[in-house]
C-alpha cells in the first residue's frame, strides 16, 4: 500500500512541476531573416511581454546543434546567430521559449518556419587552354539538387548564388588564394608554369567547398637511341616518361607525386645537317606506365632527342621536357647484290654479270673483291664506278671451280657528316 502511495505521490508532484514550467505565456511570431551587411548572421525576431528568453536550434531530420543563447528581460526580442552555428546541408527550425539559465524554460516553445543550410554546388570539371604566356581555365556546375524546403524565409534568388574563389598551390606551399571571388565560371591566369594545382573554393552563405582542380604537371623522359642504323631502315626508340603532380591538402603544404600515364604526348626530333634546326622525325604516346616504343625513319648519320611537348588536355597542362641528344651514324644499306638472273651455276666460257645496288643512291666507286683461299683473305678483283646507286660487271667464266665474292662499298658524306661502308654478303659462283 505504501509502495502504491508513493508512486501516486510522484505523479502528482511531476504534474504539478509540469504546469509550473509552462505556466508563463509562450513567444509568438517568430521569423527569420539575413541579417543587415551580408548574409554572414541570421536575424531572427518573435514577440513576448518583455520576458527573458531562450533561444535554440532544432534539427528537422537533422540532428540539433549545440546552440544556446539567453536574452535578458526588457531587452529587444530580437538576435543574430551567426550562419557557423548552423551545421551544412541540413534542415532546421529557430526556438524560442521563455525562461533564463537559473530558472529554465517556463514556456512552451515557439518556432520559425523551417529553412535548408544547403552549401554550395562543387564544380563537377574544369578545363585548361592555353592563352598567351598563362591559361584560360573554365569550370562547369551541375544542376542543384532537389531543395525540399522551397521558398523557406532564407532562400537566395537568383542563378549565381555562389561564388568561387581561385587558388594555386606549389610544392611546399599552402594552396593559396590567387583572385577575389566570383560569379564567372571561368578565370585567366596571366603567368602560371607547370608545376602546380589549380582548385576553386566554391562559397555560399553556408559553408565552403573545394572542386574543380585542374592539374598543372612537370614531366621527366629518358630514352635509348641506337648508335647505328641502316641508311632508310627505321630505328626503334624507347624511354620512359615520368609526371609530377602536385597534391594539396587545405590544412598541410602541397606535396609533389609522381605519375606515369598512357597517352602522354611524345615527338622524336632531329638535326638533318649540323647547326641546322631541330624538326620532328617521329611522334607517338606513351603507353601503361609511362612507356614509349617508337619507329624512326632513318637518313643519314644524325643525332636524335625525344621531347615531351607543352599541351593541354582536359584538365591537364603538361610542361616539356627534353632528353640528352643521342647520335646515330647510318650505314650504307645493300638493297640488292647478287648475279644476274639469280643463277649462281654457269658453264665454262659463258658469260656471267654480278650487280650491286645500294642506298642512298650514290655516284663512287666499288671494288669487286675475290676470296683467295690459298692467303685466307679477300683480293681486290676489279674496281667499279657506282651510279646512282648501281654497279655491276659482266666477265666470262674462264676456268672451271667454285668461286665466292663480294662487293665493298666505301663511305661517304651526306647533310655535311659521313655514312659508314660497308660490305655485301658473300656471293657464290659455281663453273662447271
Amino acid at each position: 500500500m505504501r509502495r502504491v502511495l508513493a508512486v501516486a505521490l510522484a505523479v502528482v508532484a511531476a504534474a504539478a512541476s509540469l504546469t509550473a514550467c509552462a505556466s508563463d505565456p509562450a513567444p509568438t511570431d517568430v521569423t527569420v531573416a539575413w541579417a543587415p551587411k551580408g548574409r554572414a548572421a541570421v536575424l531572427v525576431t518573435w514577440k513576448d511581454n518583455g520576458l527573458p528568453n531562450r533561444v535554440t536550434i532544432e534539427g528537422v531530420l537533422s540532428e540539433s546543434p549545440s546552440y544556446l543563447k539567453y536574452i535578458p528581460a526588457g531587452e529587444p526580442n530580437r538576435w543574430e546567430i551567426p550562419t557557423s552555428a548552423f551545421p551544412p546541408d541540413g534542415n532546421y527550425k529557430v526556438a524560442v521559449g521563455t525562461g533564463t539559465s537559473q530558472g529554465g524554460v517556463t514556456s512552451k516553445l515557439a518556432k520559425s518556419p523551417v529553412f535548408d543550410t544547403d552549401g554550395p554546388v562543387r564544380p563537377s570539371a574544369a578545363a585548361v587552354a592555353k592563352q598567351g604566356r598563362g591559361v584560360l581555365i573554365r569550370w562547369s556546375v551541375p544542376v542543384a539538387p532537389q531543395d525540399f524546403t522551397p521558398n523557406d524565409p532564407l532562400d537566395v534568388k537568383g542563378k549565381k548564388t555562389q561564388r568561387y574563389v581561385p587558388m594555386i598551390g606549389r610544392p611546399g606551399k599552402m594552396l593559396k588564394v590567387i583572385g577575389p571571388a566570383t560569379t564567372s565560371n571561368r578565370q585567366v591566369i596571366k603567368s602560371i608554369k607547370p608545376p602546380y594545382t589549380f582548385q576553386l573554393r566554391t562559397q555560399n552563405e553556408w559553408s565552403t567547398s573545394i572542386g574543380g582542380q585542374v592539374l598543372g604537371l612537370t614531366s621527366s623522359i629518358n630514352a635509348a637511341v641506337p648508335r647505328l642504323a641502316q641508311f632508310s631502315v627505321p630505328i626503334r626508340v624507347r624511354g620512359r616518361v615520368i609526371l609530377h603532380q602536385v597534391g594539396c591538402d587545405l590544412e598541410t603544404p602541397c606535396t609533389s607525386k609522381r605519375a606515369t600515364p598512357a597517352g602522354v604526348p611524345v615527338v622524336v626530333l632531329t638535326q638533318v645537317a649540323p647547326g641546322a634546326r631541330w624538326t620532328p622525325a617521329a611522334r607517338g604516346s606513351t603507353t601503361a606506365g609511362g612507356y614509349y616504343d617508337i619507329a624512326v625513319p632513318t637518313g643519314g648519320s644524325r643525332p636524335y632527342k625525344i621531347t615531351v611537348p607543352e599541351n593541354t588536355k582536359g584538365s591537364t597542362q603538361t610542361g616539356t621536357s627534353t632528353s640528352k641528344p643521342a647520335y646515330t651514324k647510318s650505314i650504307v644499306r645493300v638493297a640488292s647484290a647478287g648475279f644476274a638472273g639469280g643463277n649462281t651455276a654457269k658453264a665454262k666460257g659463258s658469260m656471267v654479270t654480278v650487280s650491286v645496288a645500294v642506298k642512298p643512291a650514290m655516284n663512287t666507286t666499288v671494288m669487286l673483291q675475290a676470296w683467295n683461299r690459298q692467303t685466307r683473305r679477300w683480293v681486290d678483283s676489279k674496281a667499279l664506278p657506282m651510279r646512282n646507286g648501281v654497279a655491276a660487271l659482266a666477265f666470262k667464266a674462264a676456268q672451271p671451280g667454285d668461286f665466292v665474292y663480294r662487293f665493298a662499298i666505301p663511305g661517304a658524306m651526306m647533310f655535311g657528316r659521313p655514312i659508314d661502308g660497308t660490305t655485301t654478303a658473300q656471293l657464290q659462283l659455281h663453273v662447271r
